[in-house]
């Protein structure tokens, strides 16, 4: 097998609940895409967007209604004997017996599962080696997350399935994760994530796609994604300016704005054209423009745009108000809160 084999391909997934009768609801609309071996492959979106519903089709856990799904060139639910031994999965919540320690979870599981890693190596990959004879009922929520992933790599999986993964872990938690899947990642496993902590997709993933009411409605690498938000610059107009005493505002390379009261927010294709100008013309003014932030694009911008503009809102009407630019100027100052807590 090659680096560029399509490890997961999924073509006009289909995923419904429910019937006829009592009445359907269509989960997963027509999804297309697939997924390299030794690819990072994050799957995003808001609430009830489908991303666990697509996840269990590829573990097998489900048939689709329609379309295909291969997994390691297998159907994951027709000849699951042939995928299971192979994959990892990390479900959103793990189904513990209380009583059992860290370690005899690990030891009943690793009963389960061909060619296991050792308990130890496992506890240790995981940062639970020193909580190995504390009981399921007492380790923390994150901890027991952390239980959930040493459990998903017990059989050095090709293919890992990991939804949520870092849900209750505190930051230092999270990041060793991080780290430890891309270790993972660099070792040549193929890992399918999905979560609600955009940070986390902008640092692991290689490419992602956002989902929205079961549809695909952005995909790519994570930089291409990104690109197509505009970057920002915002700062507080000096003492006695207006907005028409800055240069004007195209030839800065300057696509929209929004001011409130006197705080001006620019939104530019061409980022370090528009600072420059802005810092020249400040400069011969002998004006200090206070309050001054400048930044590129981020996954969060790009994630909240694409969710608003799936549901048929436009951007270019939104942006002309005074209110938008104060729910805009929220978002940024409130930073990744608002769109790291949207949920599968």
């Amino acid at each position: 097998m090659t680096n560029n084999e399509r490890v997961i391909d999924v073509t006009d997934l289909r995923r419904v609940y429910g019937d006829e009768k009592r009445g359907s609801f269509e989960a997963v609309r027509s999804v297309t895409f697939s997924v390299d071996r030794g690819e990072l492959f994050a799957l995003l979106g808001t609430n009830g967007a489908g991303k666990t519903s697509t996840v269990e089709l590829l573990e097998g856990l489900a048939a689709p209604a329609a379309g295909r799904v291969r997994v390691l060139g297998h159907d994951p639910y027709t000849e699951r004997g042939r995928v299971r031994p192979r994959i990892g999965v990390m479900l959103q919540e793990g189904g513990f017996p209380p009583e059992l320690t860290a370690a005899e979870t690990v030891r009943m599981w690793a009963g389960c599962t061909s060619g296991s890693r050792g308990m130890d190596e496992a506890l240790e990959m995981v940062g639970l080696a020193r909580r190995r004879d504390v009981r399921v009922k007492q380790l923390s929520g994150g901890e027991k997350r952390r239980l959930d992933l040493a459990l998903a790599l017990l059989g050095r999986p090709e293919v890992l399935f990991l939804d949520e993964p870092t849900t209750g872990l505190d930051a230092e938690g999270r990041r060793a994760t991080w780290e430890l899947v891309r270790h993972l990642r660099d070792g040549g496993t193929t890992v399918l994530l999905t979560t609600h902590y955009l940070e986390e997709a902008e640092e692991l993933a290689d490419r992602l796609a956002i989902l929205h009411e079961g549809r695909i409605a952005a995909s790519g690498r994570v930089a291409d994604v990104v690109a197509t938000q505009p970057s920002r610059i915002s700062f507080e107009l000096p003492d006695g300016y207006v907005l028409g005493d800055l240069p004007p505002l195209p030839e800065l390379g300057v696509s929209g704005h929004e001011v409130d009261g006197p705080t001006v927010r620019l939104r530019t294709d061409t980022l370090q054209r528009a600072a420059t100008g802005l810092l020249v013309w400040a400069r011969d003014e002998g004006v200090e423009l206070r309050r001054l932030d400048v930044r590129g694009a981020s996954l969060e911008e790009a994630f909240l745009q694409i969710a608003q503009d799936a549901k048929g809102q436009s951007p270019q009407g939104r942006a002309q108000g005074r209110g938008q630019g104060q729910r805009q100027g929220q978002a940024q100052g409130q930073g990744q809160g608002q769109a790291k807590e949207m949920v599968a």
